[in-house]
């Protein structure tokens, strides 16, 4: 009897382990920004310890780490995402410059300055809502998440997850169950002035961490019994501690985040895990240092073992978790595609961009391309793409372009200097002001100003002729004024100002994103007078009168210091007299780089070639060269032929490691092997090729690039440069 009474207990006290191994866990992510990565080694750790989640709550990157784990992803797929990851292209808006529309792509040669200032319709300045409006952070979060696009109900994820956000007109608390995932991810890491809020029914949201960094209430609210908290908080620096901005950023999350992550670390009962990675000396930019982070979120969860061991489940992991991923991602059929826009253009525009095929499964790689390409129009705050079931044969894909609410008409301001160190000096100050979306097929008004020692006005028309702005008219109107020097045998015996103005009209195709070419006619009047030099030289007044064809080609990655690319362009023009010309002859001119890296070395191999065929005025059929790796030695624009030869090999090395933040100061050490000559035709200048030199130091600034170098060539001629502007 006893014997029985005894095997009766037993079987009592073994029934009430499942109710043990029952209970519900519950895993909170605090926010951190770079920091955040922690979070994946902590996972890591609870599965070697079979720590089986039932629940998710995050605040900020925790809402990203824990809303990737909740959708199916594997750690290691995690870890290779936070290593791998171009997090510098993550963190910005701007496309990859090879998905930008060509026309876009010219914007960058004009000036100094590459930033932009937008005025709205009414004529006043356009404020962004944030730094970063967060274009292609959305978009990564998109491609991410794709194969989890019918998951309306965030409770329905192979892990319940709930991410945190703040309602910046209120200061609430915003808890986001339901809706577009990728969407709630964003909303929550959207730091104040940073990343653009987010507009979410009705509302603007932003980071969660101002209300709730460690959302412990949030996760108990799930229905779970015992919660393991990540907390990445890191103590206030003293003030000598504070020397950077880097720094100050730091210290002001902190400040935001404290106070309520101490109010949710006071409701931890005795069962509860507290994880604290050792993380005060990472900034929360430390992008490049993931692995460490990882490794320290890792150690912090093992030292925990014994704590944790009492969550531990009998029967394995998430059953749930573990049948996503062993499950291949599907991929949606797109039967359907759809425009949701309230921009300047038309929704046939925008349709056009898309290349995705209807009847066939979502090209990620091509639409995430076609993405880069309508945001680099310039009309539209974000544009975004979701994927939405319509029934078991498929899926509509969905684009949700926005327009700019900060306007999208343009001025940029620009400067150029070239000074050779020996008092002389070419300076340029100039502007541009570009009205964009004068109709819905993307008509654009362009006008150009630049004063100094080249005066220009240019203004252009610029009329798409269909939807994909494939076919397009431009009429013109411009005027012209600079020195030009006439040299007989080999001395410069004048300079003449040089003034022309004239009109055109260019019809055109684009060439995909990488170039375009024109056929056009224009006619131009002007005078050449004496401004230095033999007084009884003729200064006189002349007429052109021409035909034209372009064809420009770029596929640069940067179009200051690139590092893979092509960037070609041909100029054939024919003067007539039939339109007015009064001399008759043709020019072309070809210009070519060719750019190969290898690691931080790059290799620019090109130059240009200009010829003039038949008899002409020198004065106004002449090509230019000089200055810095234009036959380095010479002052800028010393050299003036009616034909023109350069080749020439310019190599640079980058000397600081690339950023992972979309501020980057990259400093270059370089030099350059350049051969040239400059000709006319009736022999009474030939300057011979010439072998020229130059080392040089370049630094790419958001304003611009920065070059100072060191020039010489076998004409004796030596020369210091310091350059504003573009550089090759």
């Amino acid at each position: 009897m006893r014997r029985l009474l005894r095997s009766l207990l037993c079987l009592l006290a073994l029934s009430s382990l499942p109710a043990l191994a029952a209970e519900r866990v519950g895993l909170v992510l605090s926010g951190g920004a770079a920091r955040g990565l922690a979070h994946i080694g902590v996972l890591k750790a609870l599965e070697e310890q079979n720590i089986r989640v039932d629940a998710i709550a995050g605040t900020s990157m925790g809402a990203i780490v824990g809303g990737l784990y909740a959708a199916g992803y594997s750690v290691e797929e995690l870890q290779r995402l936070a290593l791998e990851l171009d997090w510098q292209q993550a963190l910005s808006d701007s496309p990859p410059r090879e998905d930008v529309p060509f026309r876009r792509k010219q914007d960058d040669r004009d000036f100094l300055i590459k930033q932009k200032l937008s005025f709205r319709d009414d004529g006043s300045l356009g404020l962004p809502l944030g730094v970063i409006q967060g274009q292609n952070l959305a978009l990564l979060l998109e491609s991410l998440l794709v194969h989890r696009s019918d998951t309306r109900d965030f409770d329905r994820l192979p892990i319940p997850f709930h991410a945190v956000a703040t309602d910046i007109a209120n200061g609430e608390q915003v808890i986001l169950r339901r809706g577009h995932l990728p969407q709630a991810m964003r909303a929550s890491m959207s730091i104040p002035a940073v990343f653009a809020p987010v507009e979410l029914d009705g509302r603007l949201l932003v980071d969660g961490g101002m209300v709730n960094n460690i959302p412990v209430d949030v996760a108990r609210q799930m229905g779970v019994e015992r919660v393991i908290v990540v907390d990445l908080g890191t103590p206030l620096k003293p003030v000598e501690q504070l020397t950077t901005v880097v720094d100050v950023m730091n210290q002001s999350i902190t400040l935001m985040t404290r106070k309520n992550s101490e109010a949710q670390l006071a409701t931890l009962a005795a069962d509860d895990v507290l994880i604290q990675p050792p993380l005060a000396g990472f900034g929360v930019t430390d992008f490049a240092r993931a692995e460490q982070m990882i490794d320290a979120g890792y150690r912090a969860t093992q030292i925990q073992a014994e704590r944790l061991a009492r969550l531990q489940q009998s029967g394995g992991g998430n059953p749930a978790l573990a049948m996503a991923r062993s499950r291949e991602q599907r991929t949606p059929v797109i039967r359907e595609i759809r425009v949701e826009n309230d921009s300047k253009v038309g929704d046939a525009v925008i349709r056009r961009h898309i290349r995705q095929p209807q009847g066939e499964p979502l090209d990620m790689d091509r639409l995430q391309k076609d993405m880069g390409t309508l945001y680099g129009l310039d009309y539209f705050e974000r544009v975004q793409y979701r994927v939405t079931p319509l029934d078991e044969r498929g899926s509509a894909l969905v684009i949700d372009a926005r327009g700019k609410r900060t306007g999208t008409d343009y001025l940029r301001l620009g400067l150029n200097l070239s000074d050779d160190m020996r008092g002389d000096s070419a300076f340029n100050i100039g502007a541009s002001y570009r009205v964009n979306g004068i109709n819905q097929l993307g008509a654009e008004w362009l006008t150009r100003v630049q004063l100094g020692d080249r005066q220009e006005l240019y203004s252009e028309f610029y009329q798409p002729l269909d939807a994909g702005s494939r076919y397009f008219v431009a009429p013109y109107l411009f005027g012209e004024a600079r020195n030009i020097e006439a040299i007989l045998d080999n001395d410069p015996i004048a300079e003449y100002r040089l003034e022309r103005y004239g009109y055109g009209l260019n019809l055109g195709r684009q060439i995909a994103n990488n170039g375009e070419i024109r056929f056009g006619l224009g006619q131009a009047w002007g005078e050449a007078d004496v401004r230095v030099g033999e007084r009884d030289l003729p200064s006189f007044s002349f007429s052109e009168g021409y035909y034209e064809l372009m064809y420009s080609f770029d596929t640069l990655d940067n179009v200051d210091f690139p590092t893979t690319g092509e960037d070609i362009g041909l100029l054939l023009r024919q003067y007539d007299s039939s339109l007015g010309s009064d001399e008759e002859y043709r020019q072309w001119q070809l210009e070519l780089n060719k750019v190969f890296s290898v690691e931080a070395n790059t290799w620019v191999l090109g130059g240009r070639y200009g010829r003039t065929l038949e008899e002409a005025d020198v004065v106004t059929s002449g090509f230019i060269l000089g200055g810095a790796q234009e036959l380095s030695g010479f002052r800028q624009d010393a050299l003036s032929g009616q034909n023109v030869a350069l080749a020439r090999l310019i190599y640079y090395r980058r000397l600081t490691q690339r950023s992972l933040l979309p501020l980057d100061l990259p400093l270059y050490l370089g030099m350059s092997l350049e051969r040239g000559r400059a000709w006319n035709n009736d022999n009474a200048f030939d300057s011979g090729y010439i072998n020229a030199a130059s080392i040089f130091l370049g630094l790419d600034t958001p304003l611009g690039p920065v070059n100072f170098s060191y020039g010489f060539n076998d004409e004796r001629e030596k020369a210091l440069y310091l350059n504003l502007g573009k550089s090759f």
